[in-house]
């Protein structure tokens, strides 16, 4: 299959893109100019002009944590170097979905031994694959893309690889920065990406430090993957077999999308990505079978919509101090079928990093 962003040599390309056309940025009149915590709203939803079937949004889905305080980390002297395989590829490991949660990121990868105390990949040989959604809600959404991208050289540098999958959050602020204002065909009304943006936890300090090479980086990004018999995907949803018959349609697809550069197709695409629930409650099993057997794979890991969703529980509206959901790991579910990563950082859950298999 052809090969997507984050690998080694890839990231230090620097030329420009010609096609992307930057709007004049619009944050100060935008929709949350009388929000009560204006330029960081809590979004409603991943699209608020569409919501997800068979889910009722509130106004504190996904709010945005305002976090102050850096991390302490300690790390135990016995996990800093990831396990490593005599021979062969290294083990496997996947993130969900980070938001500009930067901070919490670094912590969560020197948890797994796979970065040092200074940031800097450890891990040998490990293969680590983010699932997506790295900007948006959250402080630092391009330090985490920038993270992503150095991880990426020195991991290959090491004999081993970081790589990233295309969400919806990457197709959003890719929208956001070609298309601005121009108005899509939505299917409920006029849409522009760049208000869905806003509306979606857009971040001032992201847009204003967004370059061409992370627009490139995000460009490429594949939309799934199957490594070890896991099928890697970002979002819990079967709009994937509207693009494609293998992995490699699918993929080739959806750059094929972002590159034409037509307003209309990449916000349906963005649409179909932020669909969620689909292999939730009865007949879950029989959709994540329907990708399994379409693309390969004996498990589906996807992030996109928080365990704490998925679970049922995200808090009562009147808690205002509320510790938030707990989310102790991974959420597997659809008969054992399917494993969620999005362990809802930005609902003050867990940013999860996850060796896999997972554990009987």
């Amino acid at each position: 299959m052809t090969q997507g962003a984050g690998q080694g040599p890839e990231v230090e390309r620097t030329a420009t893109v010609r096609d992307f056309r930057v709007p004049a940025y619009v944050h100060e009149t935008g929709p949350y100019a009388h929000s009560a915590h204006p330029g960081n709203a809590a979004p409603p939803l991943d699209d608020p002009l569409e919501p997800p079937d068979g889910y009722t949004p509130t106004q504190r889905d996904l709010p945005v944590i305002n976090r102050g305080d850096t991390l302490q980390v300690t790390v135990d002297p016995a996990v800093v170097q990831a396990p490593q395989a005599a021979t062969g590829p290294g083990p496997l490991f996947v993130v969900g979905d980070v938001h500009g949660y930067l901070d919490e990121l670094i912590a969560a990868l020197q948890e797994k031994g796979l970065t040092d105390r200074a940031g800097n990949w450890c891990a040998g040989t490990a293969r680590l694959w983010f699932l997506g959604d790295f900007t948006d809600r959250g402080p630092d959404g391009i330090g985490v893309i920038d993270l992503v991208m150095r991880l990426s050289a020195e991991a290959a540098a090491s004999g081993g690889y970081c790589k990233a999958l295309m969400g919806n959050h990457e197709l959003l602020l890719l929208g956001a920065k070609r298309f601005g204002d121009t108005p899509v065909n939505s299917g409920a009304g006029t849409a522009t990406f760049q208000a869905a943006w806003l509306l979606n936890g857009g971040q001032k300090s992201d847009m204003d430090r967004l370059q061409d090479h992370h627009l490139q980086w995000m460009a490429r990004l594949d939309a799934m993957e199957e490594v070890d018999g896991h099928l890697l995907v970002h979002s819990d949803t079967t709009a994937y077999l509207d693009y494609g018959d293998s992995i490699e349609a699918v993929n080739d697809t959806v750059r094929e999308t972002i590159t034409r550069n037509d307003a209309d197709e990449v916000w349906d695409l963005f649409r179909k990505f932020t669909k969620r629930f689909s292999f939730r409650d009865e007949g879950g099993a029989d959709a994540v079978r329907s990708l399994l057997d379409t693309y390969g794979g004996t498990r589906i890991v996807h992030g996109h919509s928080p365990i704490p969703y998925l679970l049922g529980d995200v808090g009562s509206e009147e808690d205002e101090d509320s510790a938030g959901p707990v989310v102790e790991g991974p959420h597997v579910y659809a008969d054992g079928l399917a494993i969620a990563m999005d362990g809802g950082v930005t609902m003050a859950g867990k940013l999860l990093v996850q060796q896999l298999p997972l554990s009987p």
